[in-house]
């Protein structure tokens, strides 16, 4: 019997498997799997995806006018250059759709998210890696990788799961030395949690060139997760191509209603923020004081590594873990299996990852 014919690539991936809720006969549980925000998110979004509630009857905006407007007015951007979607995975699928195909080339960092290569092989491209240094971004590397069939180059910054970042000044460097019908996408999913006085998101980068992109997501500060919700910045003439090949109301009415509320309360955002920068150092200060090796990540989550403790593996860590009932996230399918990424949660979770993994390596806790 004939069946249908799959397009080349699609049986190559691999599907994108999150990071896990529960664990089977425990019903208290700490979940530091998926970067999701501490502090969940604004009490003004949560109002407004109530209200949105009673109108579930009526069709999106299908243009974000709103939303776009919100987003334009808190981070001092031109609505016209923004493109919104169902997570910035969307954004990300469609700048692959739309800019890539069989015999192209779609190059990230080794350790990048695993959206871009997913995204990629669904478009017909083939996915290439370039190595990192020290578990970062070298730019020497990706420009050597570029071939005359590279087509798109994403950028995590910082990056997922590493947590480390390359300065404006790299990024700049990076961006001189492609070719212009490259086009340079900087994921900047966790640029809210940065504070380092030499990053930038990429804003200006988008409007001072042709072929650069920013994206980013409610999922992370905002704490959005569940309601799928990114966007991106670029180009009016890249906009103009991704507007064309996306859904028609690709993004759903609460979605718009909790994100315009969510971006507006920088009350909240602040709020967020400034926990982050109390326990993120903190739980990094004491992981290092365990003999852990772990990323000075600038994000809401650690990369902690267990390669120099060969007694006490990343596996049977995550084990011990989930014994006390702490969700974490397992790297080996980013080519990293003696890591683990940890969230940074509220200050009784992190006391409680510190707890653990003291008794897991024998420490008095």
């Amino acid at each position: 019997m004939t069946t249908p014919k799959i397009q080349p690539g699609i049986m190559d991936i691999a599907p994108y498997i999150g990071g896990e809720s529960g664990i089977e006969g425990t019903e208290r549980i700490i979940k530091l799997s998926s970067n999701e925000s501490a502090l969940g998110p604004s009490p003004d979004a949560s109002d407004a995806f109530a209200e949105m509630s009673k109108q579930l009857h009526r069709y999106p905006d299908g243009d974000c006018a709103e939303l776009r407007a919100a987003i334009a007015e808190t981070f001092s951007l031109d609505a016209a250059r923004i493109v919104c979607g169902s997570g910035s995975d969307e954004i990300i699928s469609l700048i692959c759709q739309a800019f890539a195909g069989p015999g192209d080339e779609v190059l990230y960092s080794e350790h990048g998210f695993l959206m871009y290569p997913i995204s990629a092989k669904a478009a017909g491209a083939t996915p290439v890696t370039a190595p990192e240094r020290n578990l970062t971004t070298d730019v020497d590397a990706l420009l050597a990788a570029v071939t005359d069939n590279t087509r798109i180059l994403f950028l995590a910054n910082p990056n997922n799961p590493t947590g480390t970042y390359i300065p404006a000044s790299e990024l700049g460097r990076l961006r001189d030395g492609l070719r212009d019908d490259v086009l340079l996408v900087i994921d900047a999913a966790y640029a809210e949690y940065v504070g380092r006085d030499d990053y930038t998101d990429g804003a200006k980068m988008v409007e001072a060139h042709d072929n650069v992109v920013m994206t980013r997501t409610f999922s992370k500060i905002f704490g959005l997760g569940g309601m799928r919700l990114g966007w991106g910045y670029m180009p009016e003439a890249i906009a103009d191509v991704l507007h064309r090949v996306r859904g028609p109301f690709n993004v759903n009415a609460a979605a718009q209603a909790a994100g315009a509320a969510a971006v507006a309360d920088t009350v909240f955002t602040a709020k967020v923020r400034a926990h982050n920068d109390t326990w993120l150092p903190w739980t990094r200060g004491q992981l290092l004081a365990l003999g852990l090796k772990v990323t000075d990540s600038v994000g809401n989550f650690l990369l902690v590594c267990f390669d120099e403790l060969p007694d006490h593996d990343a596996e049977a860590a995550d084990a011990f873990l989930k014994r006390d009932g702490i969700i974490v996230r397992r790297m080996a399918g980013y080519g990293l299996p003696q890591c683990l990424r940890i969230t940074i949660g509220t200050e009784d979770e992190m006391r409680a990852v510190i707890d653990s993994l003291s008794r897991y390596l024998g420490h008095n806790a």
